[in-house]
């Protein structure tokens, strides 16, 4: 059974649209005042997510007065499905792009797990359009691959490098939601999850937002992974918050504790009590708070 695409547009306190940005169209949905001098606040939503895990912040943000842009990223929702351009530094191109396309000059940039290794490339590869970071549930890439991750975290990702196999099972019924069982915190389930699977099954979905995170784990031997690697040791000098649930099941806090060894600016690291690895909807008054109080310091 077809899934109609339009699913995704979920209505609410924000505006819908589509922009062009480094050869593709990206879903975009947008709160706050309509000023281009507003200060921009780019979302990026994690795996296998979509800009709607930031529903809570959208409307929050932009009632302290920002222009806030919850964005589908390359291969998720409403944004292109394209064959290619899976890599990191292509994905901080399409945010960057985005950010240009809003008619900014620079945002500050917010990601959620996958998005969050977004955000902390961002200062490396578009130092241009990046006023501050902050991460959700994302310890920095150089911190993480010296961590060993959790046994069940590393038997997901083995298992997510299978062809064929992982798309499947993640387009069958409650496909994604055993993942966001298996990383929340326990006993947690999201009101959004029958929205997150069903996006999992249009067209092309399962296959692309697969591939982004498959890049992180096969580029590692390759030239390309250990150059995008190498570009991430010099250190972040833009302001930094880190944010991590105490019970997030896919990378532990610990993980997080050598961020500060790669960032020479302002950096913050706080963890929120009780919450998995969803944090915007895990703990949406937390993040806003933490993210409010982020946003008046840059």
């Amino acid at each position: 059974m077809s899934v109609d695409p339009s699913i995704v547009l979920v209505e609410g306190p924000w505006t819908h649209t589509y922009v062009a940005a480094n050869g593709a169209r990206f879903h975009v949905a947008l709160a706050g005042p309509d000023d281009f001098r507003a200060p921009l606040v780019v979302l990026l939503h994690a795996f296998p997510q979509l800009w709607y895990a930031w529903r809570a912040q959208l409307p929050a943000l932009a009632e302290a007065g920002y222009r806030v842009a919850a964005m589908d990223l390359r291969g998720f929702g409403a944004s292109d499905k394209p064959p290619m351009g899976h890599d990191t530094p292509s994905l901080v191109a399409d945010v960057a792009g985005v950010i240009r396309s809003l008619g900014a000059s620079e945002a500050v940039v917010v990601g959620h797990g996958y998005g969050g290794g977004i955000a902390w490339s961002m200062p490396a590869f578009a130092p241009e359009v990046t006023r501050a970071v902050a991460t959700l549930g994302a310890p920095h890439p150089v911190a993480l691959r010296r961590r060993r991750l959790p046994m069940r975290t590393l038997a997901t990702l083995a298992r997510l490098q299978l062809p064929w196999f992982p798309e499947r099972a993640l387009r069958t019924p409650g496909g994604v939601t055993r993942l966001l069982r298996a990383w929340g915190a326990p006993g947690w389930e999201g009101d959004a999850t029958q929205l997150y699977n069903d996006a999992m099954r249009l067209p092309f979905v399962a296959h692309t937002s697969l591939e982004l995170v498959r890049w992180q784990v096969r580029s590692t031997p390759r030239p390309d992974g250990r150059r995008y690697l190498a570009a991430l040791h010099d250190p972040v000098t833009v302001p930094v918050l880190s944010l991590h649930g105490t019970r997030d099941r896919f990378v532990a806090p610990s993980a997080s504790r050598r961020d500060a060894e790669f960032v020479d600016g302002p950096y913050a690291f706080r963890t929120i009590e009780g919450a998995g690895h969803f944090l915007p909807e895990e703990a949406p008054d937390d993040v806003t708070r933490h993210l409010l109080e982020f946003l008046e310091t840059v």
